[in-house]
């Protein structure tokens, strides 16, 4: 009958040719602290009958989600806001992206490089580079977004909000020894 569903592919952030990229860092490295490596990616969530953009960055160690942004476009904005958000808080030794013109882009890449921050970015193709932020979409998405039907941005943003501090400071985590991001994260930054 010719019936097709719209919604964005799996592709949600296409690579410019024109912007460097950075090789993978992370094969075979031990993560044994926070603020040792970050990561940050992009999902969307549907509201209404659209979609909106998310994305987050998070410490690998403690999967603490240090900050977070919606965009109704994929415009790097949203995601440089982001990044420079949770730089506010901390300072990793490596930040970890794919290959997106997002993440490419020169005003996301200027703040890392500017703090001496090494860049790190997934092989083309292999969501497995970035596993922590993709198994945190799996929560967002089967603990709350599938869960709720958003009828707005004010909505979403209300409701995320609310999950996003439950995940931090609630959700125990069997990888932590059943304790939440918070309690492995926020003592690092007391030793500041």
């Amino acid at each position: 009958m010719g019936l097709q569903t719209i919604f964005p592919g799996p592709n949600l952030s296409k690579r410019r040719q024109e912007h460097k990229v950075y090789p993978y860092l992370l094969r075979n490295v031990e993560i044994d602290r926070p603020n040792f490596v970050w990561s940050t990616d992009i999902t969307y969530i549907r509201v209404g009958s659209g979609f909106l953009y998310l994305m987050a960055v998070i410490d690998w160690y403690s999967r603490y989600v240090l900050s977070w942004k919606m965009s109704n476009t994929l415009d790097p904005v949203f995601c440089v806001d982001g990044l420079l958000e949770a730089l506010i808080r901390s300072t990793p030794e490596i930040f970890n992206t794919d290959q997106g013109s997002q993440f490419t882009s020169d005003d996301f890449l200027r703040p890392l490089l500017v703090k001496g921050i090494r860049v790190s970015m997934d092989s083309k193709g292999r969501a497995l580079d970035n596993i922590f932020v993709e198994r945190l979409w799996r929560s967002v998405k089967y603990e709350e977004v599938y869960l709720k039907n958003y009828q707005s941005v004010r909505e979403a943003t209300r409701s995320l909000a609310d999950y996003f501090d439950f995940y931090n400071n609630r959700r125990l985590h069997q990888s932590l020894g059943y304790m939440t991001p918070a309690e492995v994260y926020l003592p690092c930054l007391d030793k500041r």
